[in-house]
């Protein structure tokens, strides 16, 4: 039998014991529970960023389609172009001639038109005056002298704005070995798809006045007018890829 001491040490000894026990289980409790919640965190982070991954491939494929998908490149369409010229002659009449030959791009941004730009390039030996020895007349040296000067171009620098349909297009003309700044005052007529061809197709009108003595023709000053009125009549078909152009 065991005295009362021995009790004693028995009681003592089952309670640390369970104590310690105690202890271990919170402990285990505690570690189980953060290794729980580290998990979790490492889920949800893990989860986020592949997320936040997906939503930046998206959002850098998607922004440069929507910055692209205004801007129209166009191709001017030579049979449906007229490049017109008027000049008075000595008084009693205007004349008329055009080019027959040119060839030009147009980049339209409907959104933001002041961030459109033509340029276009002229044969000045296909000018029309509906008779021979008056083309041959202003085919050489006292006109546009097309064996030195075979080509005249006009390239936009800048774009105003001026109404709903409206724009001041300046830009650079070189005829005739000048280069000078002319402002064109064009209307957007339209878009749209092309009743015959299927084609999307864009038209412009413009006009803007010139003094041809300003590049270097005198001829016949001032009995033949000096300055020349010139109107555009434009179509132009889209080159790049459009959703209406499938349709």
């Amino acid at each position: 039998k065991l005295g009362h001491s021995g009790a004693m040490l028995i009681w003592i000894n089952h309670s640390l014991s369970t104590i310690f026990h105690l202890n271990l289980t919170s402990n285990q409790l505690k570690l189980d529970n953060s290794f729980y919640n580290q998990t979790i965190h490492r889920q949800g982070e893990t989860s986020m960023r592949k997320a936040l991954l997906t939503l930046s491939a998206l959002s850098a494929l998607a922004l440069p389609l929507s910055a692209n998908a205004a801007i129209e490149e166009y191709e001017i369409e030579t049979p449906h172009t007229q490049i017109l010229f008027f000049v008075d002659h000595l008084g009693f009449s205007k004349s008329m001639g055009k080019f027959t030959g040119h060839e030009g791009t147009i980049t339209f941004d409907r959104e933001n038109p002041e961030n459109s730009s033509v340029e276009i390039t002229i044969d000045t030996a296909s000018i029309e005056m509906n008779d021979e020895k008056w083309n041959d007349h202003l085919k050489n040296a006292d006109f546009f002298d097309v064996t030195q000067y075979p080509e005249m171009t006009f390239k936009s620098t800048s774009i105003e704005v001026t109404g709903e349909d409206t724009a001041k297009i300046t830009g650079d003309l070189s005829l005739h070995g000048v280069t000078k700044p002319v402002i064109l005052d064009t209307k957007f007529n339209r878009a749209a798809k092309h009743a015959f061809s299927g084609k999307f197709v864009a038209g412009f009108s413009a006009t803007t006045t010139i003094k041809r003595s300003e590049f270097g023709m005198n001829y016949g000053l001032p009995l033949i007018g000096d300055e020349a009125e010139i109107k555009l009549e434009v179509e132009a078909i889209r080159t790049n890829p459009t959703e209406e152009a499938a349709e």
